[in-house]
């Protein structure tokens, strides 16, 4: 869910899930088949075992099947889930619980954007996993994606979901009432640049259906290209140097562009009446790291299946969003939420997860599994191929204690220049007021 995941991967409303399934036979065989859990996973020694699983907007782990099957290969366990809609709420709502030891889940989601803020601050408030054979784990991921999650003395705190490689996902039927392509390949040929793709949205403005814009809002825009940056908000020596990067500043500048221009539809990710203009028709275009295809199939629903579909993203590859899975330090039931965590980010389940979610596998096993996935709800749209292309090219982000911060006060101030008409030097000015404020 990422943003990111981002902001969130909302479902909507905050809920929660329990499921209780009994007993099957040959659990342990079934097991093995299905990506194997770690070395000495076992059930809980005869008891009943609720797992309590806390995380940001939809992982999808409920929605493609997993806790149900990891509950039957799982005799005596249940799993209960609960999730919170935007992601910055869910992250101060779990750094109380940490400064208070109480209240935590047994397993709780961090966004890629506060993982090294665990990593090098917080450490002591997680699990570390190697009590529980994490190392053994190392070479199923990305190293990149490992290594973020390492503390500064080799603690294991998280193992990877997924990674938000980058693409456009756009509405077929509404570029066609607009005259405009509606061909991926073509249309990624036109739109191979940022500008390009601002020239399709004026062109798209000035024959879109009535109540329609090119895109939702200025932040996708922002948050999608600054994903094509290896350095956005630090640098490799941990200095932060957001307010001084040109890459950001042409990220600013576009997005900028692209609300006075009005090619936006001015809606607040994340926002009920964000969630409500995908079944509408409120913009053609999307922004759209892999983790998005789930969630526009959430919103838009059965009557959007065909109308969507997906091309590669202007001005190269990138990443946006990806998140990781945790064990607190206080959790009840350490040794059996690792053991879920662990067959949940098995290559088996992350392959699962993308072609019935769209969460693209940090799993490297996983990555060559999907490579020739397709989605009829994107018109057939080669997903494997699109978003594997788009891993494979993205840079290797340098991560920061308080990059999802930075990147909220930028957002918001981009928020501000498209809905209220602020001056863009004012707004940037508040952009650096609110960092200096958030993270001091």
């Amino acid at each position: 869910m990422s943003t990111a995941r981002a902001a969130g991967r909302a479902t909507g409303a905050a809920g929660t899930t329990a499921v209780r399934l009994g007993a099957v036979a040959l659990a342990g065989v079934l097991l093995a088949a299905c990506g194997g859990a770690p070395d000495g996973a076992a059930d809980s020694a005869g008891g009943e075992v609720t797992i309590t699983v806390d995380l940001f907007g939809s992982f999808g782990y409920e929605e493609a099947g997993l806790y149900a099957e990891y509950e039957k290969l799982h005799p005596g366990v249940t799993i209960k889930q609960t999730d919170t809609e935007d992601e910055a709420d869910y992250w101060k709502s779990l750094q109380t619980r940490l400064a208070g030891g109480g209240g935590l889940a047994d397993v709780q989601a961090v966004e890629v954007g506060r993982i090294a803020s665990v990593a090098q601050q917080q450490a002591d408030r997680f699990e570390d996993l190697r009590k529980h054979g994490a190392e053994k784990l190392k070479g199923q991921f990305a190293e990149a994606k490992w290594s973020a999650a390492v503390g500064k003395n080799g603690e294991v705190l998280g193992l990877g979901t997924d990674v938000g490689p980058e693409a456009i996902c756009y509405r077929t039927d509404l570029l066609a009432q607009a005259g405009l392509p509606t061909d991926r390949e073509e249309l990624a040929r036109k739109w191979s640049t940022w500008e390009g793709y601002l020239d399709l949205g004026r062109q798209y403005k000035a024959k879109a259906p009535a109540k329609s814009a090119w895109l939702d809002s200025v932040g996708s825009l922002y948050s999608v290209m600054i994903g094509q940056q290896k350095e956005r908000y630090y640098d490799a020596s941990g200095k932060l140097i957001w307010d001084t990067n040109p890459a950001l500043k042409t990220a600013w500048d576009t997005s900028v562009t692209a609300a006075r221009d009005g090619l936006t539809a001015k809606l607040d990710q994340w926002s009920p009446q964000w969630n409500q203009a995908f079944a509408a028709g409120s913009f053609a275009t999307l922004p759209c790291p892999a983790w998005m295809l789930g969630y526009i199939k959430g919103q838009a629903g059965d009557a959007g299946k065909g109308k969507w579909d997906v091309a590669k993203l202007p001005g190269g590859a990138g990443n946006w969003g990806g998140s990781y899975l945790t064990v607190p330090r206080a959790a009840k039931h350490k040794k059996e939420a690792y053991e879920l965590i662990a067959w949940l980010t098995a290559p088996a389940q992350q392959a699962r997860l993308f072609t019935k979610q769209g969460s693209f596998p940090s799993a490297t096993a996983a990555i060559a599994q999907i490579a020739d996935a397709t989605d009829p709800y994107f018109s057939g749209a080669p997903i494997g191929r699109i978003f594997g292309d788009a891993a494979k090219q993205a840079p290797v982000q340098v991560l920061g204690v308080h990059d999802q911060n930075v990147a909220q006060q930028i957002t918001n101030a981009l928020g501000e220049v498209e809905r209220k008409g602020t001056d863009p030097a004012q707004a940037w000015a508040n952009a650096k007021k609110g960092v200096d404020n958030t993270i001091g």
